[in-house]
């Protein structure tokens, strides 16, 4: 019978014998989920989505250590690594998300629109991505022991505090460019052309999932490591795993690779410089 174990003295890693079972059916399901981003990928070339693949690998590798650690619990090196890339894979998803919604902008030729000049867009957000993924990894890194336990914790709430916020702007920007955008659909690009507001509906779908699983960290860990949240393996899986798989799933699914500029006939680019849609092309 698998036994709860302190990692030193009476301090014990976990809470409870996590579950081998859960752990790998979302080791399987992350790496078929990654796999078809990758396909995707591949078969696209948009190489920037691979910053999201990194993030399915992490998500693969700390499932895949959570199920191994049913007989390991007194072991420091399995709970950090399940803990940290669980915590930090959803910051890569992000990242690929702030990124698509440039090339969307673009692929439309719709630049003026963007209350934040698509040149600094993506930099702009990523960066306050990576500021929340470091942020979170260290404070991770911190809380392995009990005397550090409350600076980690609050460490990582800092990081997701972060994360929520550039979400927040992330949705403002981009739901305030995607009613800009509408106004213009008497245009001849954005009146045949759909498939950039299916992709914007992507963005915000996973968006959300993203957000409420952030939510939901920030509330696990305000809770403490004592805290209903974190003693409950379940509220892990329903609030974290679930709806970063459906993350990778709806990205793979509408997935923001074949995004080129549109090509227009001289007549639609005239047309559209008249309705303020672009600037005139240098």
């Amino acid at each position: 019978m698998p036994e709860l174990r302190p990692y030193r003295g009476d301090y014990y890693l976990w809470l409870y014998i996590p579950s081998p079972a859960a752990g790998g059916l979302f080791t399987a399901l992350f790496a078929l989920g990654t796999a078809a981003v990758v396909w995707r990928m591949v078969k696209c070339r948009a190489w920037f989505c691979t910053v999201f693949v990194i993030g399915g690998l992490l998500e693969v590798v700390g499932y895949a250590a959570r199920a191994v650690s049913e007989n390991r619990t007194e072991q420091l090196m399995p709970y950090v690594i399940q803990s940290t890339f669980i915590l930090v894979a959803p910051a890569l998803f992000a990242a690929s998300v702030y990124m698509s919604l440039g090339r969307i902008i673009r692929s439309i030729n719709a630049e003026s629109l963007s209350v934040v000049p698509v040149r600094w867009l993506t930099t702009i957000f990523v960066c306050g991505d990576i500021v929340s993924f470091v942020v979170q990894a260290s404070g991770a890194g911190v809380m392995v022991t009990a005397d550090s336990m409350e600076m980690g914790e609050n460490i990582i709430l800092g990081g997701l505090f972060v994360q929520i916020i550039i979400f927040g702007l992330f949705a403002v920007t981009a739901a305030i460019f995607h009613v800009r955008a509408r106004r213009y659909r008497m245009s001849a690009v954005l009146e045949h052309d759909t498939q950039w507001e299916k992709l914007m509906t992507m963005l915000y779908v996973v968006s959300v999932l993203i957000m409420v699983r952030s939510v939901f960290r920030v509330v696990e860990y305000i809770m403490g490591h004592d805290g209903y949240l974190l003693a409950h393996e379940w509220t892990l899986y329903v609030f974290d795993a679930l709806l970063m798989f459906g993350v990778v799933v709806i990205f793979a699914w509408r997935f923001p690779g074949n995004l080129r500029p549109a090509k227009m006939d001289a007549e639609e680019i005239v047309q559209i410089q008249q309705e303020g849609v672009v600037a005139p092309e240098k």
